[in-house]
């Protein structure tokens, strides 16, 4: 049987008003009282209705956050950021799995808003016209975290993705490379065709003409990458130098090379985007632009908190700082 506010009332010997002072905190009780309610809380095993509470003070102190893979490591991150300051703040997170998919995204975004959440961090592919509207119409604060928003309207938390691949395909092509290949995922999401026009930016300012055989798009997995490298070992004009849009593809970049009797960096240099810790796991250890994934999940639950309490916003749109971690998979950095 749930025991109510109204049992330990009866039990105490108090009001129901003055149970809610005690479990709300209300400095308003005499000591004795107070201890004597706590005493019977305890007791009786009660525990307060959050959604009760919720309705009451038009709040529930929970934040949902939909995030398209908890199992990928980059996301798993990134969630772990975004608890750390919830719990800061005494949110509560509601976490979902989308698999980038774009009904069950909006599925999740309606199912949140029906628990009354007091806002939203989302985290997914493309922002689709529907995406928008949601978000435009949603009763609460949506923030989104390495997430693009191409209407410029809804918060949100990235790198400048395009800059980073620029540069890490830059820094290839600097070496001697005459065209570094291209593994990348064949999800057409905002961040990656920002990563896609970084790599192409950076041939065409080096006056390299694209040869489209060297550019690879698979599934957001380990498997890409050994594929991948297959594929392109086997042409006649062999790659010396990989750029990957994710670590996890990268290690399989580096395990099909060994694989076939490749070195790297020697015969093949390979180039990461994420900095997630696979980067250190692997050997020879992989160089990487280092996006702050812990602090994009961070800064944009800090920045869902300034909504939600109505605090002053200087800059909807935060661009943290990103980095190349040179380490043993590339030469002569």
């Amino acid at each position: 049987m749930n025991i109510t506010i109204y049992d330990v009332a009866r039990e105490a010997n108090v009001s129901m008003a003055t149970v809610s002072r005690v479990v709300n905190g209300n400095p308003n009780v005499k000591p004795t009282t107070r201890k004597k309610v706590l005493a019977t809380i305890e007791r009786l095993g009660y525990r307060p209705n959050a959604v009760a509470r919720g309705l009451a003070s038009k709040k529930t102190t929970t934040v949902g956050a939909i995030i398209p893979d908890i199992s990928n490591i980059f996301f798993s991150e990134l969630a772990r950021g975004i608890e750390d300051i919830a719990t800061m703040y005494k949110y509560n997170i509601i976490l979902s799995s989308s698999d980038q998919n774009k009904d069950k995204e909006l599925q999740l975004i309606n199912t949140m808003l029906e628990k009354q959440v007091d806002g939203i961090l989302f985290m997914g592919g493309n922002i689709t016209d529907e995406h928008t509207h949601q978000f435009k119409t949603s009763s609460v604060p949506i923030v989104l975290a390495s997430t693009y928003d191409p209407t410029d309207t809804i918060p949100t938390v990235n790198i400048d993705y395009e800059l980073a691949a620029y540069e890490a395909t830059k820094h290839l092509i600097e070496k001697g490379h005459k065209q570094p290949a291209l593994v990348a995922s064949k999800t057409n999401t905002s961040v990656n065709v920002l990563k896609y026009n970084g790599y192409i930016r950076a041939l065409k300012e080096s006056n390299i003409e694209v040869n489209e055989d060297l550019i690879i798009k698979g599934v957001y997995a380990y498997q890409t990458g050994l594929t991948a490298v297959e594929e392109l070992l086997a042409l006649d004009e062999k790659p010396t130098a990989v750029f990957v849009t994710y670590d996890e593809i990268a290690l399989g970049v580096i395990h099909g090379a060994q694989d076939m009797g490749l070195n790297v960096p020697d015969d093949l240099e390979v180039f990461g985007f994420d900095n997630t810790r696979l980067a250190t796991m692997v050997r020879p250890t992989l160089t990487t632009i280092v996006q702050p994934t812990y602090d994009i999940g961070a800064v944009a639950m800090r920045l869902l908190t300034k909504y939600m309490n109505k605090e002053e916003v200087e800059d909807k749109n935060v661009v943290l700082p990103h980095r190349i971690e040179f380490r043993n998979s590339t030469l002569n950095n």
